[in-house]
């Protein structure tokens, strides 16, 4: 059994106090596994939040944090049939990403093409997808039609606003900070708006007077009452996120006269429910996006893994340009 460089945890507490690098045993690939070389993995508010202790997926402690990243396969074991060697993938989000490399189920691996730039890649498993299932699996939207959302420039925030306009759809986006405005009209966003008392009626006005038929919610509170309110009737308001920490606030107006439906939605359950073949189905959509440079997160910095510290530090702090990653080299 040989050893690798990883982040590890051994309790959870405070992000930048709990993760440590450390030398990690790498197993020995076993039949129907593949050993693959971890090239990047983002840091997602959901890994700080499981760093925190506040996530339902964790590793069993100690353990090795990560929800996903992009890899290549070193080797496989008998009867593997899913990836070869060589081939890039994308990591599963239960096996702890942020290492140099790691052992794992073969056909848990998701094949990635080679044609789109490295750093990008490692971010199409999670936050595209989510958009992209919030967009599709809810509500059937038609060219033209309106989707408003909160938190617009987050990772899914920015892949709605582009996985939309590649449809036809409309987006309204709501954001907490002025400067972001003319950034997320530059992305294609056909409206912004500033969070505050007044979003409501701001999100109506830059419909013109129309109203959307699908709200995507990841702030809570607050917020997500003023996007319920520029929903049509029947319209469909779905929770992935709380950044406020505050509870979802229901009007029984919006529950019995305006018929609204409020769904939840987290892409680590469909991904288990899904299918193989209906994953990989998925991926293709995304990755035709991304290779056409439709799909595109911007990175602020990447860190080597002996340096998850300051990257763990980096990620958590507020007025980002763009994602934070660590580099398995």
């Amino acid at each position: 059994m040989s050893k690798v460089t990883a982040v590890v945890i051994h309790r959870h507490g405070p992000p930048t106090e709990v993760a440590q690098v450390e030398a990690w045993d790498l197993p020995e690939v076993q039949a129907g596994q593949a050993r693959v070389r971890m090239l990047f993995a983002p840091i997602n508010p959901a890994d700080l939040n499981m760093l925190e202790g506040k996530y339902p997926i964790a590793p069993k402690l100690p353990g090795v944090p990560g929800g996903e990243g992009i890899g290549r396969v070193e080797a496989i074991g008998d009867g593997v049939t899913a990836v070869k060697e060589g081939d890039l993938v994308l990591l599963p989000q239960a096996v702890g990403t942020w290492r140099q490399a790691l052992v794992c189920s073969a056909e848990d691996l998701l094949p990635c093409p080679d044609d789109i730039p490295l750093e990008q890649a490692a971010m199409l498993r999670v936050n595209p997808a989510t958009a992209l299932r919030m967009l599709c699996d809810f509500v059937k939207l038609e060219p033209g039609d309106w989707v408003v959302q909160n938190a617009s420039n987050s990772g899914v925030g920015r892949a709605v606003i582009q996985i939309a306009r590649a449809q036809g759809w409309r987006t309204v986006n709501v954001v907490r900070r002025p400067e972001l405005i003319e950034e997320i009209l530059l992305m294609g966003g056909d409206a912004v708006v500033l969070e505050g008392a007044d979003a409501d009626k701001d999100l109506r006005d830059a419909m013109g007077g129309a109203a959307a038929k699908l709200a995507l919610n990841a702030v809570g509170g607050e917020s997500a009452t003023r996007l319920a309110a520029a929903l049509a009737p029947g319209g469909t308001l779905v929770t992935y996120g709380a950044m406020s920490r505050q509870p979802l606030r229901i009007s029984n107006a919006d529950l019995i006269f305006r018929d609204i439906t409020f769904r939840g939605f987290w892409v680590s359950q469909w991904y288990k429910q899904a299918g193989r073949d209906e994953r990989l189905a998925m991926l293709e959509e995304i990755f035709a996006l991304a290779r056409e440079g439709r799909m595109h997160t911007p990175v602020e910095e990447v860190f080597p893994l002996a340096r998850a510290g300051e990257a763990i530090a980096a990620a958590a702090r507020g007025k980002r340009s763009g994602k934070i990653l660590l580099s398995g080299e």
